[in-house]
């Protein structure tokens, strides 16, 4: 029996998608790229904002359109949440199956095919039970690089925010099981490990036993070899400062930082339910903050300052530090006086990369219920704003980078332009420095001369030559 796994959402759901090609490949099932060969149909949805889940009914939608006799199995978040409704608004689909059964996924695709196995009526939560051996799933991710999800669901409740009701609150994994899946990856020759979670910053919180992310990754610094650990998403209320120690130290910890910070007014982080600990940060006003978790001594008067406070510290700490964030635009009751805090907070920030959403209204959170709602009109002019004002900003950002000697993550080789000077001795190739995450930063584009033996996945030591808007231009060295 063979599949076709139609992915959507983020990086934690492809960690899912890998987890369950590995149990059915173990179980016998044969996974093909081609649709028209598939007796199963694997579409794994969001459900986090109403445009992705759209997008994951969408796809079903399509995926019966084109083929009427093929069974069709929908996995992940917007099974999940929605369990007891689909099966009678989705009948386009054959079966479905949430996040918290994804070690299930072997018997639902049988049952969903056809096949006698039934599946198991008190199944066992797939929350960080794992997979056959820990790394040695497949992978979607480009070459030489995996992601290394170390916790599951969030405590943190945002008001806007699903992932509480779709994925429970936080779960961490055990730090050995961690070490383990990241030795297995190295030594599968991955050179980039993205830890991930929903807020990484928190790991360890639930277990009460202090096992922090700084703990983590000082048990993932004495692994051996010659890679990347990639940090994405911690929140700024929970950034860790200890793991600025390790960072100055190995610098196999890329200086890349994804803090959403969201907001910058006051009222609006109130609303957003952000910022109510953040005050146990030590903290030197108007100044960096210590190494060390020293005690308190001043707080800066607002969420805003706090934030660009932490924004100084790490920048003042790691000079070379790459600052990526978030904002949410058209929150409800978002005014003028608000989105100008916001402007002025970018601007002073000055961060590298910024991803700019607008509020999408989800039943059953807090802020669904919320009063003084923002036209979507204005918060996409608000964001369009925002992204304009953010391209000039990466862009100066970027120039410090060009004549810099540094290592490049290759990724694939791409056919010549025409209209370029490119000669018959160059060769063209795309990768990553450590200051673009895969997926949602800018490129490298790679000259190499064509003597030069380069392979994708590997690290090669190059020099950035130009800026191409986001993309910087390097050549191996």
């Amino acid at each position: 029996m063979r599949y076709f796994l139609d992915p959507f959402g983020c990086v934690k759901n492809q960690v899912d998608a890998e987890t369950m090609m590995a149990h059915l490949d173990n179980a016998g099932w044969e996974s093909t790229q081609d649709s028209g060969l598939a007796e199963l149909i694997i579409v794994n949805s969001c459900g986090f904002i109403e445009s992705a889940k759209q997008e994951s009914i969408n796809a079903v939608l399509e995926w019966r359109k084109l083929y009427p006799e093929k069974k069709i199995l929908l996995t992940g978040c917007l099974a999940q949440r929605y369990a007891k409704e689909l099966p009678d608004l989705l009948p386009e689909a054959d079966g479905f199956l949430g996040v918290d059964d994804i070690l299930q996924i072997v018997k639902m695709a049988d049952k969903t095919a056809g096949n006698s196995l039934p599946l198991a009526e008190n199944s066992q939560s797939s929350k960080f039970k794992p997979q056959l051996i820990p790394g040695e799933r497949p992978l979607l991710s480009l070459p030489g690089s995996a992601y290394v999800k170390i916790s599951e669901g969030c405590s943190n409740n945002c008001s806007y925010c699903a992932i509480p009701l779709i994925r429970g609150r936080l779960v961490s994994r055990a730090i050995p099981d961690i070490t383990e899946e990241c030795r297995v990856l190295i030594k599968r020759g991955k050179n980039e490990l993205c830890i991930i979670g929903q807020d990484i910053g928190a790991f360890g919180s639930d277990n009460g036993a202090g096992h922090g992310l700084p703990e983590l990754l000082n048990a993932i610094s004495e692994l051996d070899g010659n890679f990347w650990i990639r940090l994405l998403y911690i929140h700024p209320d929970h950034f860790p400062l200890r793991i600025l120690d390790l960072m100055e130290k190995d610098k196999r910890f890329l200086p890349y930082f994804d803090i959403p910070f969201q907001h910058a007014s006051e009222k609006i982080l109130n609303a957003m339910n952000r910022g109510n600990s953040f005050s146990l940060l030590p903290f030197v006003s108007g100044s960096a903050l210590p190494k060390n978790d020293s005690p308190l001594r001043e707080i800066p008067a607002n969420l805003s300052e706090k934030y660009l406070a932490l924004i100084n510290t790490i920048r003042t700490r790691l000079p070379n530090a790459v600052i990526r964030s978030t904002f949410l635009l058209g929150f409800p009751g978002e005014t003028e006086d608000d989105f100008a805090a916001l402007l002025d907070f970018q601007e002073k920030a000055n961060l590298d990369w910024l991803g700019c959403f607008t509020y999408s209204r989800e039943e059953g959170t807090p802020s669904y219920s919320m009063k003084k709602r923002v036209p979507a009109k204005t918060a996409a002019l608000r964001k369009k704003i925002i992204e304009e004002k953010q391209m000039r900003i990466t862009e100066k950002n970027m120039e410090r980078f060009t004549g810099q000697t540094l290592d490049v993550l290759v990724e694939e080789k791409i056919a010549a332009d025409p209209s370029t000077d490119e000669t018959d001795s160059e060769n063209i190739w795309l990768g990553r420095l450590y200051c673009q995450a895969p997926d949602i930063d800018g490129s490298a584009v790679i000259i190499c001369d064509k003597q030069k033996n380069i392979t994708e996945g590997s690290l090669q030591k190059c020099r950035v030559t130009a800026r191409r808007g986001f993309d910087l231009e390097v050549r191996v060295k």
